[in-house]
């Protein structure tokens, strides 16, 4: 029986160290009350003091509020210093645990000289007695509030000792305001006792608010199917350590995955999906302590690399990553193949601010991606002169009479075997009134990136099968189309209305299209070539060889012809590699059954060899020339 009493009673007098948050919320808003707490004491001891100077001895109103004066303002003084410290959950106990015991201590000092001081006054004297006790023993208790044992102690002692000092002296007055304050008192400690437990609920609700708080932060700057830092995040860290970087190197690189897309349509978004989850692995993994890894969205992923070494480092660490993303991805229902591409942009050579520095880095993965996919690209000088070029080309396409200004010429196509020209390929050229002639390398992919690719196919679709039209019906148009053109159902349905309207026997066309088109939305890209493939068109793989999953393209598409890239012909009567893999996807191309076009021959040797090899249909300069080379066709007003 005896011992749960006393167990209770070492709770009430003793401070829990069990709930880190609650001392630390009780530290912070005892230190901000002690100034207070310890006004009230001092101000009414002097007070005290004063009152019983003329009757009291000198060390008893002088020497000793003096004492309380200069211990309280020493613990005024180091409870100031600490106002604005967060201490650790440790450090807050042993405060509080402090001020627990020298509570009881000032308390007992304090009520030990008020009570020396009751036999030198007169009944006035002693009721001021009276009133000091009560009063600094109500204001204590409310400014410990948050601190009940230390409250309790100092009611007790202070306001215990008065009721017990005033109750034994006989007088009715004093017996009476003992009374009083020992009601007052009890009042005073149930409100608060109610009190602290509505502070220890605040502080807990705090707690869990600031939990969920900092769960939705992680999560709204999370992604959530890879779990590395998404777009948001990385568009925060990116500002605030180009805020820090100083005179110091930053990079930022954009990684674009080559090849999700099909990967993704062939089985199915699940398998997609764990693709990303493993490339956002293996990208992490390839991280160290100066460089941070985030997935902006889709198959697109961004770093930054603080304290940046060389280019040559650089540009190694973006070769590591590409080569990374080469090697094969075994998944649970499937193993699959793609490549990744990666531009860079440094701060301070090529780039003013992060906005400029992540831009910079945007368009030099678009040109790895046009000229060196696979690889990593850093943004130099003569970007700078691109980007200025492609905008001068934007604004006046912006502007262009495209009915007037895109004029088409034609590129043999000649079959090597007899000398016949069988073919030509529609090629575009434009007359800017502003920029004068650009060939189609420098103004296509600007207008594909504007949203004009559309108009302009349709102009040169039309003026090509107007030319045609007067051809021989035995000699075929070939003709490129773009990404845009196949990605949405009225595009194709556009072309087939040209085709229709035109007259020409759609047997005679043959479309080109890349890997690249095809990568963009393979299902509605399939659906279009289905459809012109229906209409009787012929369809080509254009610079085949050059991307990533050419043969499953062979297998997936309805072709009927395939395009070797120039790239393998360049002096193929010196290059062994060349030679065999020219070799290798002309025996591939007649096994399946298709046509080969071999682009870019140059020289009587290359021709000499294609020639022994059985090539048949070539395209390019040497060939042109013995054609009259490229021809540009009128095509008729309308």
């Amino acid at each position: 029986m005896l011992r749960p009493i006393y167990t209770r009673l070492i709770r009430l007098f003793s401070v829990p160290g069990s709930n880190p948050d609650l001392l630390k919320a009780q530290f912070e808003v005892f230190s901000s009350q002690v100034p207070l707490m310890y006004s009230i004491v001092l101000i009414n001891a002097w007070a005290l003091a004063v009152n019983f100077m003329a009757v009291a001895p000198t060390w008893l109103v002088v020497h000793v509020p003096l004492g309380f004066t200069l211990i309280c303002s020493a613990r005024l003084l180091i409870w100031w210093r600490a106002r604005h410290t967060v201490p650790t959950s440790e450090a807050a106990h042993k405060a509080l645990k402090q001020t627990n015991r020298f509570a009881f201590i000032l308390s007992v000092t304090l009520t030990a000289w008020a009570l020396a001081l009751f036999p030198y006054g007169d009944a006035y004297l002693q009721g001021s007695i009276a009133f000091f006790i009560g009063i600094t023993g109500l204001g204590v208790i409310i400014c410990l509030q948050q601190l009940p044992s230390a409250a309790f102690i100092a009611a007790i002692v202070i306001n215990g000792g008065f009721v017990m000092w005033f109750s034994l002296t006989g007088v009715a007055a004093f017996a009476g305001m003992a009374a009083n304050l020992a009601l007052v008192s009890i009042a005073l400690l149930m409100v608060v006792t109610v009190q602290f437990r509505h502070f220890a609920g605040a502080v807990s609700a705090r707690r869990k608010l600031e939990t969920v708080s900092r769960e939705n932060f992680r999560l709204a700057n999370l992604d959530s199917l890879t779990g590395l830092p998404n777009r948001r995040r990385f568009f925060t860290h990116l500002e605030e350590t180009f805020a820090e970087t100083g005179e110091r190197r930053l990079a930022v690189g954009i990684i674009d995955l080559d090849g999700f897309k099909p990967v993704n349509d062939l089985y199915g978004h699940k398998i997609g999906d764990d693709l990303l989850v493993e490339v956002g692995r293996r990208l992490a993994a390839l991280m160290e302590d100066n460089t941070r890894i985030a997935r902006l969205g889709g198959d697109e992923f961004a770093l930054t690399v603080a304290n940046c070494p060389g280019d040559e480092q650089l540009l190694a660490l973006g070769e590591r990553i590409c080569k990374a993303l080469r090697d094969p991805f075994v998944l649970t229902e499937a193993t699959v193949q793609l490549a990744g591409s990666i531009g860079f942009a440094v701060y301070p050579e090529m780039a003013d601010s992060a906005h400029d520095l992540y831009e910079r880095a945007d368009y030099a993965l678009y040109q790895g991606k046009r000229s060196n996919r696979g690889h990593a690209v850093l943004f130099a000088n003569s970007h700078v002169v691109e980007i200025e070029t492609e905008k001068q080309i934007e604004q006046a396409l912006g502007t262009a009479d495209l009915e007037h200004e895109i004029d088409v010429f034609f590129q043999p196509i000649v079959d090597i075997q007899n000398g016949r020209t069988v073919a030509f390929e529609a090629l575009a050229r434009w007359t800017s009134p502003v920029l004068g002639n650009l060939p189609p390398g420098q103004f296509i992919p600007v207008a594909e990136r504007i949203g004009l690719i559309g108009p302009l196919t349709r102009v040169l679709l039309k003026k090509a099968l107007a030319s045609a039209s007067r051809w021989p019906d035995d000699v075929g148009l070939s003709f490129n189309l773009s990404t845009h053109d196949i990605s949405t159902a009225d595009g194709a349905v556009a072309i087939v209305g040209i085709i229709l309207a035109s007259g020409v026997d759609p047997a005679r066309l043959d479309f080109e299209i890349t890997e690249t088109a095809m990568m963009y939305d393979f299902v509605q890209a399939k659906s279009a070539i289905d459809l012109l493939k229906g209409l009787g068109c012929g369809i080509a793989l254009d610079d085949f060889g050059t991307g990533y999953s050419s043969l499953s393209q062979l297998h997936a598409l309805p072709l009927t012809k395939i395009k070797i890239d120039r790239s393998f012909v360049t002096d193929l009567h010196k290059n062994p590699a060349s030679f065999k893999i020219v070799k290798s996807l002309l025996a591939l191309s007649s096994d399946m059954g298709l046509s080969c076009v071999i682009e870019g021959v140059e020289t009587e040797e290359e021709l000499a060899v294609l020639k022994s090899l059985g090539g048949e249909l070539v395209q390019g300069l040497f060939p042109s020339h013995a054609r009259n080379r490229s021809r540009r066709v009128s095509a008729p007003a309308g």
